[in-house]
């Protein structure tokens, strides 16, 4: 538990106050904060999930196939639990209820599954893949459903204020990112049996360096940009990220037999503070945007605990099952 504080949690403290601070002192914006994501986001996330995964063998993969079916079911139940919940009060529209979903139904795994799950875990496919996975039911199924719902909802609400779209179009630009497209293009390398040659690694780890670092500063700065103003639907949804979710995840994966060390990545995942995708999703929505962020900044605060927490009882849950 020392370790899990000292090396995953502290270092992440220590880069998001330097990004706050920055943030505060007008060293680095908003818009800089953008642009540091867009570098996470096309180039050194990808860049990670990539090399790290090619490195894997199709056994490893046959393995995941519980982690695949988990994820989805876990995250995506939480997801519109979080949708409904929130749907139920009176002053919430549909959008309001749809971006609660994006925040409060997703964990952050783009910017943060690297920086957390290595030092406890180590640097292993095993930890690539669990971001891999994650991230792709977050950006390929999660992000379209949330914008379904939300412009279903500002339809209603406003005829003609959202765009006639086909359904299908969200899905196909989620995939069309780079940290979508990049897992699945190492998947099918590992399982057509190509072998990865070792001089290729360090040209992809020189950039995938950068990721985790880079995450969390950016959201260091990020936070520092916007005014946050805790409620009881910031605590609410709070709840239901940092403890609802992993709970779900953790009694799929007992149910389903999963392998224990995918399962203990995987409710670290399942733990992660609220993705800051659905913040940006919200700001351009002008929709839930005070309520949303600081639900996202209580979890930050939260998952302080909740990481060696989630660890533990999942040690625990394991022994007994």
């Amino acid at each position: 538990m020392e370790h899990i504080i000292l090396y995953a949690i502290v270092p992440i403290i220590v880069v998001m106050l330097a990004g706050y601070i920055s943030g505060k002192k007008g060293i680095f914006s908003g818009d800089d904060a953008k642009k540091f994501n867009k570098v996470v986001l096309d180039y050194a996330l990808p860049a990670a999930l990539f090399v790290s995964i090619a490195q894997a063998s199709r056994e490893m993969l046959a393995r995941d196939i519980k982690l695949s079916l988990v994820s989805l079911i876990g995250i995506m139940a939480c997801f519109m639990l979080v949708y409904f919940v929130f749907l139920m009060f009176k002053k919430n529209t549909g959008a309001d209820a749809a971006v609660s979903a994006l925040i409060s139904g997703s964990p952050t795994i783009g910017f943060l599954g690297f920086a957390v799950l290595e030092p406890i875990f180590g640097t292993n496919p095993s930890v690539a893949l669990v971001v891999a996975i994650v991230g792709i039911v977050v950006n390929a199924v999660g992000i379209p459903v949330g914008l379904s719902l939300m412009n279903a909802s500002l339809e209603k609400q406003q005829p003609g204020s959202a765009k006639k779209q086909s359904a299908w179009k969200p899905v196909i630009h989620a995939l069309e990112q780079p940290v979508a497209w990049a897992p699945i293009l190492a998947v099918v390398w590992v399982l057509v049996g190509i072998p990865w040659p070792d001089w290729a690694s360090p040209s992809f780890n020189l950039i995938k360096g950068a990721n985790a670092s880079m995450a969390v500063f950016s959201a260091g700065i990020t936070l520092s940009a916007i005014k946050i103003q805790i409620n009881w639907q910031a605590v609410l949804g709070s709840i239901l990220k940092m403890v609802v979710m992993p709970l779900v995840v953790l009694i799929l994966g007992l149910l389903w037999h999963m392998d224990p060390l995918n399962l203990k990545m995987l409710v670290v995942a399942a733990a992660l503070p609220p993705a800051f995708s659905g913040i940006i999703i919200a700001d351009e929505y002008d929709t839930y945007v005070a309520t949303g962020t600081s639900s996202l900044t209580l979890s930050v605060i939260l998952f302080i605990g909740f990481c060696p927490l989630w660890i533990w009882l999942t040690d625990l849950a394991l022994k007994m099952f």
